[in-house]
């Protein structure tokens, strides 16, 4: 599976964001919090949503590059996962912090949810 990470492994639409939340187990590690839930039995690779709330960082410019930077760390780690899944992230951390960080807690929790 190549380092990509294209549209269709990205979590839309109402109902399946809702459903995760509903059903999801959560898990934190460091500057994450995620949720997920084993995806359909159809589906064939995980898709992921990524959350970093206004109401830590009021401009758009720090919650897009925290965006990027998970978006990245799960992009080049995705091969953890053993089975498909839906995966919401949240980054919970009141600062920016580096891209060495956010990849090291994205390892633990990919390790986790395996």
């Amino acid at each position: 599976m190549p380092e990509t990470l294209p549209k269709s492994e990205r979590l839309r639409g109402q109902t399946a964001v809702s459903a995760l939340f509903e059903h999801g187990k959560g898990l934190s590690s460091g500057c994450l919090r995620c949720k997920y839930i084993a995806s359909p039995a159809h589906a064939d690779a995980s898709r992921i949503v990524v959350s970093v709330p206004k109401r830590l960082f009021k401009r758009a410019v720090k919650r897009n590059l925290l965006k990027r930077r998970i978006r990245e760390a799960y992009r080049r780690q995705k091969e953890l996962l053993s089975a498909p899944c839906d995966i919401l992230f949240v980054y919970s951390a009141p600062e920016v912090l580096p891209y060495e960080v956010i990849y090291a807690d994205m390892t633990a929790i990919l390790q986790k949810i395996c």
